[in-house]
């Protein structure tokens, strides 16, 4: 009998930014590649998952603007996230609040020796900072200190929520999950080689927009990564399930919601990006910049869900094309609730 199959929907079919490859894909993956391995923090298992989901990929087709240091950087960040989620993700509150101090820290301190017998994740954040801030504005970097706290602090509340077993409302969860995709950290990239002053960043149009980027972000995450985390009982962080549980329906039904709403915040975006203000010629030349790249890293995340073998293995283009994917049976195992269960595919960092 075959497995029951459900349709993805296609939000960004419309969008008109086309996908793009930054020219120095190879050349940065094989440096950030390798840093990651120099520091063996990895075992065999996870390593093959990381190498599986090819990252400088991601960043080469969200970021494809950028030059090669900027690319570098970008890589490595996603290095940071990958091994950030791999150290927490199993992690109580406690545990994972451990660690939040920790890469808060460094960042920081990042010209502080790191201890003896520190968690090798310190070293990691460091060399990663120590790199970024030679090609981003102070304004940027300071961005990114904030964003990154917000996103290590928000994995505190999705850990005591996976303890707990709870299932967010729809307006909770994505309140939450633009901060545990990473999705605000991950915009540093989008601005490397940008210099946009604070008052600029913060205003509400541009926090509109960047808020809309963000939950285009979660939505396309968790669209494509249910499939695998239902079956490994990860589901109850995912926004379908989140929409099962407060409206109601059924997996189609969710599906159906989670694609209608996906296009309205494209909408939105797209029209909002019409009615900004005037910061005067030289600044208004910088943020449309800003906003073209950020527009590029929606089609590159979604180019890359199925490029990589992040979601649908080695099947991505076809599945890109008839959007037909088979349900997988839920992984059963004694002693652990669907909540607690450890997925089988490495979980999603910017993109748990």
């Amino acid at each position: 009998m075959s497995s029951p199959q459900f349709c993805l929907p296609d939000p960004v079919a419309q969008w008109p930014w086309p996908r793009m490859l930054n020219a120095h894909y190879q050349a940065a993956k094989s440096e950030s590649d390798n840093w990651l391995r120099d520091f063996e923090a990895l075992d065999a298992k996870s390593q093959r998952a990381f190498d599986f989901c090819d990252f400088p990929l991601l960043s080469s087709l969200g970021y494809p603007l950028l030059d090669k240091d900027g690319l570098r950087v970008a890589c490595d960040l996603m290095v940071l996230f990958f091994i950030y989620d791999e150290f927490t993700d199993n992690l109580d509150g406690d545990g994972a609040r451990a660690y939040a101090n920790l890469v808060m820290d460094v960042l920081r301190n990042p010209h502080k020796e790191r201890p003896q017998g520190e968690s090798i994740l310190g070293e990691i954040t460091r060399q990663f900072w120590l790199r970024a801030i030679t090609v981003a504005s102070k304004s940027a970097q300071e961005r990114f200190i904030v964003s990154f706290g917000g996103y290590v602090h928000a994995v505190i509340d999705e850990a005591s929520d996976r303890t707990r077993g709870h299932i967010r409302g729809i307006a909770d969860y994505l309140e939450l999950r633009r901060l545990t995709s990473g999705a605000y950290a991950s915009f540093f990239s989008v601005e490397l080689g940008l210099d946009i002053p604070g008052e600029v960043m913060t205003h509400p149009a541009l926090e509109s927009l960047r808020s809309l980027a963000a939950e285009s972000t979660v939505l396309t995450n968790d669209l494509y990564s249910f499939n695998n985390e239902q079956a490994a009982g990860h589901g109850g962080h995912n926004v379908i399930t989140v929409v099962m549980n407060e409206k109601g329906v059924d997996l189609d039904g969710a599906l159906t919601w989670v694609g209608e709403y996906h296009e309205a915040i494209l909408s939105r975006f797209r029209a909002q990006r019409h009615m900004l203000p005037s910061w005067g010629p030289g600044m208004d030349v910088v943020v449309n910049a800003f906003l073209e790249r950020l527009a590029c890293w929606i089609r590159g995340h979604d180019c890359w869900s199925f490029e990589s073998g992040r979601y649908f293995g080695s099947k991505g283009p076809e599945i890109k094309e008839h959007r037909l994917v088979a349900l997988l049976p839920r992984v059963e195992r004694p002693g652990v609730t669907p909540m607690m269960a450890r997925s089988t595919v490495q979980p999603n960092t910017l993109m748990r």
